[in-house]
């Protein structure tokens, strides 16, 4: 046989297209379409085509694999490790501790990070605040807590989290993304590749940030914690800024005009359309879906961001900072209303979290500024009919130690991942239940282990995704954002 002149092995798009972009978009046109029918949406397109069509990007044909009990999740990430031993898991047994050194069976071959080394001869530090039985349920909640105790019969603690890593980043990447290494996509990243998105006028996976006032962290915001890794970057989240417009270059240059926008979108489109065709590039389509969602976010975003309309007795449930833009209440409440509007992930990041020394005065202030914003969150949920099909995450990436990093008024905790709490509410999720168990001293889990792969591996199957399914071929190989690992923990779901 002789050899096709016109073949290039780099060029040909056949050997550049995997088994999603081979269905949208081949010899029939489909994806060229499908672009018409985008523009159409605006009623600017000029062409006689039309649709009423308000489906947004559609996701793999066989997902969901099976009925979900959640349609979205707002997933409350308070960066910097919140304090399980002072907030929700209570231990008698640690204040006449107090002072004293830590037993040594308790930590023996146990991993720590670098700031505490080795913690022989570290000292116990008792909780700063009482802790008291909440509800029917009787879950043990601090009275830091005033609010999220209210709320107890709601939630759900899981008390026995346990994962790998023992510093930020990396351990933020790993509940993420199941990796401890930047460069896989965020649990985000694939439920939008995976379920698609249902609201053509906003992104599917929405990002926002806060941090504490008066912190003194040395933490960082990575754009990696939401990134799409290897997937096409179009599933990657959308950050919000807390100020000016919420999306940079969302609103139009001066003196350009919606219509001449418009005509420059669908001259660009058609430029994009050609190269597509001739490079088969995954990356160009990516960029033709994302002219097309920023033009029509112009219009949504806006009206998203304006609370002006809220009632008066809304805009108290999540305190007051929900005026100041940028705050963690205002994007709680911001995060109510992109659940209204079908956003499927919708993840706050809340920076402030580490308290290495100056426990006491830290956490109250930390406790102070977000802990009413989120039961504020869930009740608004609850009294909307929303919290039944929305899922409501709140944790950090690891634990703190049971002793004191430092001695006297100076002393905080350091970082522990053996154990800690996560609290959930919502969508399939068991309300007043306690799962899991830490030893005398929460230092180690004693029953109903879960890890950081175990809870990605449940929140994925309350959106009717089996995380072994839903996979992606790289480098020759599948990846999974459970990697090889991950048990649905099936004890906290109704």
């Amino acid at each position: 046989m002789k050899p096709n002149p016109d073949f290039h092995p780099i060029l040909d798009p056949r050997l550049r297209l995997n088994r999603r972009h081979f269905f949208g978009r081949n010899a029939t046109g489909i994806g060229t379409a499908a672009l018409a029918s985008l523009l159409n949406r605006e009623g600017l397109l000029g062409s006689s085509l039309k649709t009423n069509s308000t489906v947004g990007m559609p996701g793999l044909p066989e997902l969901p694999h099976y009925a979900s009990k959640a349609k979205r999740i707002i997933y409350l990430f308070q960066n910097g490790a919140p304090t399980h031993v002072d907030l929700f898991d209570h231990k008698p047994g640690i204040k006449p501790m107090h002072g004293k050194p830590v037993p040594e069976s308790y930590f023996k071959g146990k991993r720590f990070s670098t700031m505490t080394g080795d913690p022989s001869g570290k000292l116990m530090l008792s909780p700063v605040e009482p802790f008291q039985q909440r509800g029917q349920s009787g879950a043990w909640v601090s009275d830091l807590l005033p609010h999220t105790a209210k709320m107890a019969d709601d939630l759900c603690f899981v008390k026995s989290m346990h994962t790998d890593a023992v510093n930020h980043a990396p351990a933020i990447s790993f509940f993420l993304s199941g990796s401890e290494m930047p460069g896989r996509p965020a649990i985000g990243s694939w439920l939008t590749y995976g379920l698609g998105n249902d609201n053509a006028d906003l992104p599917s996976y929405v990002v926002m940030t806060s941090v504490s006032k008066n912190t003194t962290c040395g933490q960082i915001f990575y754009d990696f914690y939401w990134g799409s890794g290897f997937l096409p970057s179009r599933f990657q989240g959308v950050k919000f800024r807390g100020g000016g417009d919420p999306v940079l270059y969302l609103s139009n240059p001066d003196g350009m005009s919606k219509e001449v926008r418009r005509g420059m979108l669908d001259d660009i489109a058609a430029l994009n359309e050609m190269k597509l065709r001739s490079a088969g590039d995954p990356e160009i389509d990516t960029r033709i879906s994302q002219y097309e969602m920023a033009f029509r976010m112009q219009a949504s975003v806006p009206e998203l961001a304006d609370i002006s309309k809220e009632p008066e007795h809304v805009l108290k449930l999540y305190g007051p900072n929900v005026g100041k833009q940028g705050s963690f209440a205002r994007n709680c409440l911001l995060a109510r209303r992109l659940a209204e509007r079908d956003v499927r992930f919708i993840q706050l990041f809340h920076m402030g979290w580490d308290q290495h020394d100056k426990l006491k005065e830290t956490l109250s202030r930390q406790c102070g500024d977000t802990e009413q914003p989120v039961a504020g969150l869930i009740k608004d949920l609850k009294q909307r009919g929303l919290l039944k099909d929305t899922l409501v995450v709140w944790g950090g990436e690891f634990g703190r130690t049971t002793y004191a990093q430092k001695p006297g008024n100076a002393a905080g905790r350091d970082h522990h991942p053996g154990c800690f709490t996560q609290m959930l509410a919502g969508a399939g999720v068991r309300g007043g239940h306690v799962h899991g168990a830490t030893d005398d001293y929460c230092y180690n889990v004693t029953q109903d282990p879960v890890h950081v792969h175990d809870l990605n591996a449940t929140l994925m199957h309350l959106l009717g995704v089996d995380h072994k399914r839903l996979t992606f071929k790289f480098q020759g190989r599948d990846y999974r954002l459970t990697d090889v690992h991950g048990q649905v923990v099936k004890k906290i779901l109704t």
